[in-house]
């Protein structure tokens, strides 16, 4: 993928709100063979455990489902957030430590509508272990791992999400409560 491409991705990425302006977000980019197929290993252990969960049809439909694009993805990040950034200077998050991985989520949410705007999709492996991953990747102590990101030219040109378009869950109207 071209490198300027994911310069002006990083840049949006950086223009994300954060909680005291904490930037409590850390991306790692994963190109090395071997992590690669270590965490797509990973992968396999947490879907085979995630399976035996379903039964009948909805087995056969969680089977069905393309859950990861790790095989194809040209560009995977490794995203996590830094429990105690000096960033910020604890400004807005004493009383909410949670911020910190709201302004994580933030800046995934920003890098999704950059590479959305740039025509590319931006896909979130959720079943991995957050621990494992952590540990293949060595990071920081303080750092917990918040998403992998699989970033790349999609295979259809539908916004709706996937699991949607397969009739896995419909998506559900957001509702508005007043009080």
């Amino acid at each position: 993928m071209d490198e300027n491409l994911l310069l002006r991705l990083q840049m949006a990425m950086d223009l994300a709100p954060s909680v005291g302006n904490a930037r409590p977000w850390r991306v790692l980019r994963i190109e090395a063979p071997r992590l690669r197929a270590a965490v797509r290993a990973i992968f396999m252990a947490e879907n085979t455990r995630a399976a035996k969960r379903y039964d009948g049809t909805q087995a056969d439909a969680y089977h069905s489902l393309k859950l990861a694009g790790l095989d194809r993805a040209p560009v995977q990040l490794a995203v996590f957030t830094d429990t105690n950034p000096s960033e910020g200077h604890g400004l807005g998050r004493q009383t909410m430590p949670e911020t910190l991985y709201q302004s994580t989520s933030m800046a995934i949410h920003t890098l999704w509508l950059a590479a959305r705007a740039e025509n590319l999709g931006l896909g979130m492996v959720s079943i991995l272990d957050p621990h494992a991953i952590e540990q293949l990747l060595d990071v920081p102590e303080g750092w917990t791992f918040t998403a992998w990101l699989c970033l790349g030219y999609p295979e259809t040109e539908d916004d709706s999400p996937l699991l949607h378009r397969n009739g896995w869950q419909a998506n559900t109207q957001t509702l508005w409560h007043i009080r």
